[in-house]
């Protein structure tokens, strides 16, 4: 089943059910609204992260920022990523309930920072900089913890669907952004006033403002609701794997590391996932040469990243019926991720004209992608974790989004530097796309969870 990689005395452990569950399991019904709390925290972040990209024009209006910030706005999510193995270290030694509490104090402290008051613009920038990164800072928990919170609270036939819903509300929240930051701040040429006037740029930030002002309330109130009620972990565990020992912190990260077969799975979401993030981050830049308004780039991107998660959680519901499927379940996804992202690129380029551009190529090429990369992120977690168990869920899908995060912020840094023409871009989501999918075509899948759950069961 793809453990030879650890030891028999490592394997046999697992055996041994957790203290105080009797050797029976049993789910609750409060489950749900755990992982109701943990979406929202998620949905919430990935809403903040991505607020300023779509309304890159309005921001530049009313607070003067460059090029070169915004992508920094935007690349504040990656940053965040920095200290994740220590919110690794703390799921995996404190449990879910002190990471979750800790993750949604500091995006409370980052959306307050950003409603402070000040008539200097610069500080205000730089205001608005620091709780950027205060919530990037959350990220390493709502896009880590959904595998782990799946198999601490759910049992074997809703892991996938609980995984798929957790990690993608936080990639709904981004997709929001899309919509509600163009819907509620007008852009510099949607007004009668006069581009120029200082009540023309007054009633940008006013709007601006009301939308940090929501933030700061909703953030407020999730963290509120985690504090009066997130346990660490049922009084029962659902099943045996939630049950069973796993490895220590330091043994989890030398087994990564040694693993080539994981190392090479990782890659395959790493690299196009972190890709694809960097670019929905400045789709509205993208999109611009091709004399697309900041309202329909917020659609488009709004629409490609809800079909992911629409598909996404309804792919992930057919694995927990299907089971053994996900190698094939991602192989078709990335073939289609492929001809999507290659159709987008060559429907864009501004020198030469290969396909016909129009808002209907331009809406089906980008959801379609966004479909098939979104929807392969709950798959991608189960493989993950199937693949390395015994090794904890926090750690192992720590490990992948950390990496996805380096790319991601490597896309980005290119992207202050190379910044006046953005086709390059586009190649590079193709060419991750094609490189994933010869990555997963010679990935040998294995289910070691899934073949412990079955095997003590019988």
């Amino acid at each position: 089943m793809g453990s030879d990689w650890s030891s028999p005395e490592e394997r046999e452990a697992l055996l041994a059910p957790a203290p105080g569950g009797g050797g029976r399991s049993r789910v609750y019904r409060r489950r749900w609204l755990v992982l109701f709390l943990f979406s929202l925290l998620g949905f919430v972040q990935g809403l903040v992260w991505n607020s300023w990209g779509p309304i890159q024009n309005s921001a530049k209006a009313a607070y003067g920022f460059s090029s070169f910030e915004i992508a920094l706005l935007v690349l504040w999510g990656p940053i965040g990523f920095l200290p994740c193995f220590f919110f690794m270290w703390l799921m995996d030694k404190k449990g879910l309930r002190l990471t979750v509490l800790l993750t949604a104090f500091l995006m409370v402290a980052g959306a307050g920072i950003k409603c402070v008051s000040v008539p200097d613009t610069l500080i205000k920038r730089r205001l608005i900089h620091a709780g950027q990164l205060l919530n990037g800072l959350g990220g390493p928990t709502v896009m880590n913890a959904a595998p782990y919170l799946s198999t601490t609270w759910f049992s074997p036939d809703e892991r996938a669907t609980a995984t798929a819903i957790a990690s993608m509300l936080n990639y709904l929240g981004a997709a929001c952004a899309f919509l509600v930051g163009p819907l509620v701040v007008p852009a510099p040429n949607e007004t009668a006033l006069w581009p120029a006037s200082p009540r023309h740029i007054g009633f940008i930030r006013d709007h601006i403002e009301a939308v940090m002002y929501a933030e700061f309330g909703i953030v407020s109130l999730v963290f509120t609701a985690a504090l009066a009620y997130f346990p660490a972990r049922p009084p029962v565990p659902p099943s045996v794997a939630a049950a069973s020992r796993r490895l220590s912190y330091r043994s989890s990260i030398c087994k990564l590391l040694s693993n080539v077969r994981f190392l090479m799975i990782a890659l395959a979401y790493a690299i196009p996932l972190g890709v694809f993030a960097g670019w929905s981050g400045v789709l509205d830049l993208i999109l611009t040469p091709s004399k697309v308004s900041q309202v329909d780039a917020g659609w488009i991107g709004f629409w490609s990243i809800v079909g992911g998660c629409v598909v996404g959680i309804a792919i992930a519901r057919f694995a927990d019926f299907i089971r053994g499927m996900l190698k094939l379940i991602l192989v078709l996804l990335f073939s289609g991720a492929t001809l999507a992202a290659t159709w987008f690129t060559l429907t864009t380029l501004s020198n030469v004209t290969l396909l016909p551009l129009t808002s209907a190529t331009l809406y089906t090429s980008c959801i379609l992608l966004g479909v098939c990369l979104n929807s392969s992120i709950p798959i991608f977690f189960e493989l993950f974790v199937e693949t390395v168990y015994p090794i904890p869920e926090g750690i192992t899908c720590g490990f992948v989004t950390f990496l996805s995060n380096v790319f991601m912020g490597v896309l980005l840094v290119f992207l202050t530097l190379y910044h006046i023409e953005l086709s390059w871009l586009n190649w590079c989501l193709a060419g991750s796309c094609l490189l994933s999918l010869l990555f997963i075509m010679c990935f040998r899948e294995s289910y070691d969870r899934l073949y412990l759950d079955v095997l003590v069961s019988v």
